[in-house]
């Protein structure tokens, strides 16, 4: 957990960036945290959250995007996982609803799953967003990663564009298709 934290403290680099963290876990637990915009407490949130064994909630983040959105606008969904243990129908029915809301939605991959990856990567085109899978090194390119979705959330298309990194260019590549 404290590799994944790390990862957080890359978003801080935004600027006055709202984040707010979902998490699963366990059989029927998800839950959100308040909106934060100092990278510290983001850190310290996700340093405070221990795993339990149980399926994918990955509708119930879907949802939860969606219903924040009649509170405060949101720029950008990031979801990390492994697994999809869900009807990818109702998935995408979903990840369809945030794109026509103007929700992009990044899927970052850890793992090998072949089901997932093709369901991760239809939610990330049904919402204009991206879809990689992580590396051996996922610690450093998950960093990367958060940055230029951070920087997406705070400019636009246009702040990613003119960003030099190969992550921002990556994840810019398919949000043009």
């Amino acid at each position: 957990m404290v590799h994944q934290a790390a990862m957080f403290d890359a978003v801080g680099k935004a600027g006055d960036l709202a984040v707010q963290l979902v998490y699963f876990r366990g059989l029927d637990e998800c839950r959100a945290s308040k909106w934060v915009i100092n990278a510290r407490a983001l850190r310290d949130l996700m340093l405070a959250i221990s795993c339990l064994a149980g399926h994918t909630q990955i509708t119930k983040v879907l949802k939860h995007a969606s219903a924040e959105t009649a509170e405060t606008p949101v720029a950008a969904l990031v979801y990390i996982g492994d697994a999809i243990e869900e009807n990818l129908g109702q998935l995408c029915e979903k990840a369809g609803e945030l794109g026509v809301r103007g929700i992009r939605c990044f899927f970052f991959q850890d793992g090998l799953d072949i089901t997932a990856e093709r369901g991760f990567r239809e939610m990330a085109r049904l919402t204009g967003g991206a879809y990689l899978r992580l590396g051996p090194d996922s610690g450093k390119e998950l960093a990367e990663l958060l940055s230029a979705v951070a920087l997406y959330a705070k400019g636009g298309l246009k702040a990613l564009s003119e960003s030099p990194s190969n992550k921002a260019r990556l994840l810019l590549e398919q949000m043009n298709r």
